[in-house]
């Protein structure tokens, strides 16, 4: 069946975003915990379609029509489909975001100013691999009240069809057009132009692919095009906390944008042995090491500022604490960054001078992800400082609104000296 074109279901979404916000918060919430079952009712269908796109992977990785890291992201599993359900309960027991008054203010007698959350409107979202990310992105664009149009790759096509149709047959009676799924390579150049029915456009995948659609769009674009992670070893550092910090951080997940791709050395670590113990672990877990300015007799990097997305991992050697900073904001992404120190004092120096939406203290940075802060998922990780930064869940969907209520209230009498503007705040649940 011929699909209307992208201009026209554009249009159509956001009749049905309008919709979505109409029909209340409890009703969205009920939609969340049907698409939770559904989800875990339909595993088996789910993944054997996730199968035959990993089959595929696998024939293009050897023909070099897909990378292995982009490979590593199709797979989905039943601990994942879990974890996507645990995901949309967590959404729908939260309260409803949507219309929540943020600020209250008495302008003069009689006449107040709300300022209120409202939905940003049509989200577009393109994604590489990853049929994860659908339940996700579309958890959060329900519970906020947004319409969504999807743009899946072509490695996953038969994954985001299948989780596309339990998804939509899930929300029934809200409206199918809320969520939309899009295919073909032609269609994101129609879609990138409609600015005017699309408010926000969140790329998730290659940098080729972030950098593509910021040069070819006016919509917003929410994202980021690298996931350079440093993890900075400074020299009082547990031996036993800082191996397992920095193995977890490389292998728990290298295929991540949270994966470390850079692992930082106090250069006391080298005399203490510390050095080698984490050098040694990460061989042991299979992990190619790349040494900056040759460090340690290791092969270069490509750069130094090289995210590999697999078992490859940079390794350089600084100074200091302040040293760590310098390289971290010098060859980092604004991503995630970690420090491994008992010092509170060291800690704070590196967490309040990195320049990055995520900064951890003692702890791996596989931890930057919304469903891990209790966001009950992500759209994505945003290294922007506009509108939304690090994991973005349901707040980053959210726009405001003021409204103003009066008597019959009129300008001129302010203008004539007649009446004065009080400006008092009001407490939110003031009425």
């Amino acid at each position: 069946m011929t699909q209307p074109p992208p201009a026209q279901r554009a249009t159509a979404c956001r009749a049905a975003s309008r919709e979505l916000v109409a029909a209340g918060g409890e009703a969205r919430a009920q939609a969340l915990r049907r698409i939770a079952t559904a989800l875990l009712d339909h595993r088996a269908d789910l993944l054997e379609a996730n199968q035959r796109d990993v089959q595929a992977a696998a024939h293009d990785v050897r023909t070099g029509e897909v990378t292995a890291a982009m490979a590593a992201r199709l797979p989905l599993t039943e601990r994942k489909l879990q974890a996507l359900a645990d995901g949309c309960r967590t959404l729908a027991d939260r309260p409803d975001p949507v219309g929540q008054a943020i600020a209250r203010r008495e302008l003069a007698d009689g006449l107040e100013l709300t300022q209120r959350t409202v939905p940003l409107g049509v989200l577009l979202i393109i994604f590489e691999a990853r049929p994860d990310a659908m339940p996700q992105i579309t958890s959060l664009a329900l519970k906020s009240g947004n319409g969504l149009m999807l743009k899946g790759g072509k490695e996953a096509v038969h994954s985001c069809r299948a989780l596309h149709a339990v998804i939509t047959e899930a929300m029934a009676p809200l409206p199918a057009d809320a969520v939309q799924l899009l295919e073909g390579r032609d269609t994101v150049t129609e879609l990138l132009a409609l600015d005017d029915r699309i408010d926000l456009v969140i790329p998730r995948g290659s940098n080729a692919l972030v950098r593509h659609i910021q040069a070819h769009t006016r919509i917003p674009v929410l994202g980021h095009a690298d996931g350079i992670c440093h993890v900075y070893v400074h020299a009082d550092a547990d031996p036993a906390m800082a191996r397992a910090i920095v193995v977890d951080s490389k292998t728990d997940y290298p295929a991540a944008c949270n994966a470390m791709e850079t692992l930082l050395l106090h250069r006391d670590t080298v005399a203490s042995g510390l050095a080698d113990q984490l050098l040694g672990a990460l061989r042991d877990a299979g992990v190619a090491l790349h040494g900056a300015h040759g460090v340690f007799g290791l092969p270069e990097p490509p750069s130094l500022a090289h995210e590999y997305g697999d078992l490859a991992a940079t390794v350089a050697l600084v100074d200091d604490v302040d040293d760590a900073v310098a390289w971290v904001n010098t060859h980092g992404s604004g991503h995630t960054d970690a420090i491994i120190t008992p010092d509170p004092a060291v800690a704070a120096r590196f967490v309040q001078g990195v320049d990055n939406a995520c900064a951890f203290h003692n702890c791996s940075t596989r931890f930057a992800d919304g469903y891990r802060f209790g966001l009950g998922a992500e759209v994505g990780i945003s290294t922007g400082r506009i509108h939304a930064r690090g994991p973005v869940g349901v707040e980053g969907l959210l726009t405001t609104q003021y409204t103003v209520r009066g008597q019959g209230d009129v300008v001129a009498p302010f203008s004539a000296g007649d009446r004065v503007f009080t400006h008092r705040d009001r407490p939110l649940g003031e009425r």
